[in-house]
């Protein structure tokens, strides 16, 4: 049986010392453009239709969940923008990172702008296998399985009491982690109770899945994982070295 690099010397040695949990834009070429996003931020068409991740998800979720709730989240957050930036130009993760000097709009639909286009992106048809390579290796010498990965993170998608995320981050430490967070809250955030950079996040507000799996939140999350793009996740790890 393969023996696993230990999993605080893993992380260090695949992450480099020039990871900057908090500077690194993880979204280049994904949500900005050279970088930057200037106000009014914008939602991103897509990449799939809305019946696209049936049977998990179905399709009037996703319109609704789309067209309805995180349309809402860039509209509010905009107007946010319009009256605290002041004619600055502000990416959405310098905003995340120092939320604590916005309003509550800012932040409520801030994250929620921020957490729906991570998400959709986290997703496609059919979802994919978690393929062997630098992912892989940092889930098994940091969980010590995909078993013990998927089921932690079920667990803490579960627990989530209310509304809610829940993540797979890399943390300050350049630690892979699992953890959760509040309302449209996320680890960007200078608030938030964990803090890193988001590799992998799940949806647990009830509109997420409601239509569907009504009250059967382990359902839903069970369901999700059979949605992940792990080639996108391991992207998200690549730009953090």
């Amino acid at each position: 049986m393969k023996k696993h690099t230990p999993r605080r010397t893993f992380i260090k040695q695949t992450m480099g010392a020039g990871l900057a949990v908090g500077t690194t834009s993880l979204f280049s070429g994904e949500l900005f453009a050279n970088g930057i996003q200037t106000p009014p931020f914008e939602q991103t068409p897509l990449a799939y239709a809305f019946n696209a991740l049936e049977p998990h998800i179905d399709a009037m979720t996703m319109e609704i969940h789309y067209t309805k709730h995180a349309a809402a989240y860039t509209k509010n957050l905009n107007e946010a923008a319009a009256a605290e930036f002041k004619g600055a130009n502000h990416s959405i993760e310098e905003v995340l990172q120092k939320i604590s000097s916005f309003s509550v709009k800012m932040r409520n639909n801030g994250g929620g702008h921020f957490n729906h286009e991570f998400f959709w992106k986290t997703m496609k048809p059919s979802g994919s296998i978690l393929q062997d390579g630098r992912l892989k290796e940092a889930i098994m010498s940091s969980f010590n399985s995909y078993e013990n990965f998927q089921s932690k993170l079920s667990e803490t998608a579960m627990s989530r009491f209310g509304s809610g995320w829940a993540w797979l981050y890399v943390d300050e430490k350049k630690l892979l982690q699992i953890g959760s967070t509040p309302n449209q809250d996320n680890p960007l955030m200078d608030v938030s109770n964990i803090k890193g950079t988001p590799l992998l996040g799940i949806d647990v507000w009830e509109h997420a899945y409601y239509l569907k799996y009504q009250n059967r939140r382990a359902e839903y999350i069970s369901h999700w994982f059979n949605l992940i793009d792990w080639k996108k996740v391991e992207e998200r790890l690549n730009v953090l070295s």
